[in-house]
């Protein structure tokens, strides 16, 4: 039976076998350096989304117009197996604090250099068994930091959601904030609001199913998240003494 793992080296060798670049990219090779099984695999490549859907028999187009294909593998227990392959691009001015205008297509350093959070920043080449690393991610992951990459103004000025999803990775992985970072956060924290209430409601959902939820709540209200998202006044203590009473696995319903 194939594994995410197995299929998502596949796609990287069919774009190799191509002609093309591609590298696994962003959460699963941060998890992967931390040592831990990625939930799931993301491929970088400088193919194009036409040429990635020439190559591969079974796509969908989950978002061309940004340069992103979901390749679907053979199915496993019912579902099949599939891998987001994106086009390496440099964004546009954003706008409504989520989408960018427009993307341009580039290389796999400028790529890197993009994206979020220095952990999130960094390549892998399952073929070489190699990490590329343009962001400094590795050191900052032995550090145990939290790093915005380049201006976290900017960065979290493209995404609202980033200011939330700072808290929630720094909870999980035991990360500091570094201070440029974390001051950002302070200082732009009141426009959290601008991002919609379902995308909130899921970070959340992802930071108070961790073990660490406590932590990550403490930390919003560190930097300032926790007023403009959850009401908290007189019950705050109570609610984190409700937290930290929860086992360590929980469960959310989605609605």
């Amino acid at each position: 039976m194939t594994t995410e793992r197995e299929f998502a080296l596949d796609v990287v060798r069919k774009l190799r076998d191509a002609g093309f670049e591609a590298l696994w990219a962003g959460g699963c090779v941060r998890d992967q350096v931390l040592g831990l099984e990625p939930h799931d695999y993301d491929v970088a490549t400088n193919a194009r989304p036409e040429q990635v859907q020439k190559l591969f028999r079974r796509t969908v187009a989950v978002g061309v117009s940004f340069g992103v294909v979901e390749v679907l593998g053979p199915k496993v227990e019912d579902e099949f197996l599939k891998v987001q392959v994106a086009t390496f691009r440099v964004d546009g001015p954003y706008d409504s604090g989520r989408w960018p205008t427009s993307v341009r297509f580039c290389s796999a350093e400028e790529d890197a250099r993009r994206r979020d959070f220095t952990i999130n920043g960094m390549f892998f080449d399952p073929v070489e068994n190699r990490l590329i690393d343009y962001v400094g991610g590795q050191a900052d992951l032995k550090a145990k930091i939290l790093r915005a990459i380049g201006d976290p103004r900017q960065r979290f000025g493209e995404d609202k959601l980033r200011l939330l999803r700072a808290v929630r990775f720094a909870a999980r992985f035991e990360l500091t904030i570094e201070p440029a970072t974390a001051n950002a956060i302070r200082e732009m924290a009141s426009q959290i609001t601008i991002v919609s209430a379902e995308r909130i409601a899921d970070e959340l959902r992802k930071l108070l199913t961790n073990r660490n939820r406590v932590r990550g709540v403490r930390l919003m209200k560190e930097v300032g998240l926790l007023a403009p998202v959850v009401p908290h006044g007189n019950v705050w203590e109570h609610t984190v003494a409700v937290l930290d009473r929860l086992p360590e696995q929980v469960h959310f319903p989605l609605a």
